[in-house]
């Protein structure tokens, strides 16, 4: 448990940020109106491609015995991943609907 709160403590910056930015995300993406959603997915794409790169990155200069890291590193690679492959599907079926048929 001290290990918990020493960790806590040593990275209270970094889950300030996580938690402003958290809100911060959440009130802008409410006020995006329903019409732009789509378009806004497609450009979003390229910033979890960065969020896997970033991911990678780190998991590649943890050391074996840095299990949060690592872990949380996998984490960002997957839900990267599926942001991508899902907010792909979503684009090409709406450039699918204006194609000519």
């Amino acid at each position: 448990m001290l290990a918990i709160l020493d960790y806590l403590m040593d990275h209270i910056l970094m889950i300030n940020l996580l938690i402003i930015t958290i809100y911060l995300g959440f009130e802008v993406i409410s006020k995006v109106p329903t019409v732009l959603h789509t378009p806004l997915m497609s450009g979003s794409n390229a910033i979890s491609g960065i969020v896997i790169i970033g991911a990678i990155l780190l998991v590649r200069q943890a050391g074996s015995n840095d299990y949060w890291t690592l872990i949380l590193g996998t984490i960002g690679i997957v839900l990267g991943t599926i942001n991508v492959v899902g907010g792909h599907a979503v684009t090409n079926r709406m450039l699918e609907m204006f194609k000519k048929k």
